[in-house]
């Protein structure tokens, strides 16, 4: 009942404070943001499955580290946030949005990792306009979109598919979410595929 109760504040805050709007963004940076207009919601297959082994990968982040997935075996649950593109409404909504609910990770001891295709310059510019995430944001550009096909979200246009993947401390993926395109991931998903892994 708490976390349903948690749930439920946490999305009203997500509709008062971003719904089809960048976060916290001015005037100005909101003119930056393309449109892409109505998209394919889904166009790709999958090529994992739930109850597999996360296919490990090495990629930089906007800070200069390189993270591998396998840094985080036997610390933390992760959740893999894959999104789109860079400078594009729904992904500049949803990936402040979790700002606001850092500590349901912390409480389920997880890491969030966001990853899309745009390089390294891109991803600074508009990370630094979204302001500070807490989570680490890297970059699947070259070889272009490898992670994102190992996972089967890479779509035929070359960006992701808006996609969540749970994976608990041994490396074993225990759910997978590839919302449409258009919309942003509920965040309630989240909260209860993390709460499931609780010990």
């Amino acid at each position: 009942m708490r976390t349903v109760r948690r749930v439920l504040w946490i999305s009203l805050l997500l509709c008062l404070g971003g719904c089809g709007t960048a976060w916290g963004f001015s005037e100005p940076v909101k003119a930056d943001i393309f449109d892409p207009g109505q998209l394919k919601p889904i166009d790709s297959t999958l090529k994992v499955k739930v109850g597999e082994n996360a296919p490990d990968f090495s990629l930089p982040s906007v800070t200069g580290e390189t993270v591998t997935l396998r840094q985080f075996r036997g610390r933390k649950n992760v959740v893999i946030s894959f999104v789109p593109a860079a400078w594009t409404p729904v992904c500049s909504d949803q990936w402040p949005g979790y700002n606001i609910v850092q500590s349901l990770f912390e409480d389920n001891e997880a890491i969030l990792l966001g990853i899309t295709v745009d390089n390294i310059p891109t991803l600074y510019a508009w990370t630094r306009q979204m302001g500070d995430l807490w989570f680490p944001v890297l970059s699947d550009f070259w070889p272009h979109g490898k992670v994102a096909d190992r996972y089967g979200v890479l779509r035929s246009d070359g960006v992701s598919e808006r996609a969540l993947f749970v994976i608990d401390k041994a490396g074993i993926l225990r759910a997978i979410h590839v919302a449409d395109i258009n919309v942003r991931p509920d965040l309630e998903w989240c909260v209860i595929e993390l709460e499931k892994l609780a010990p």
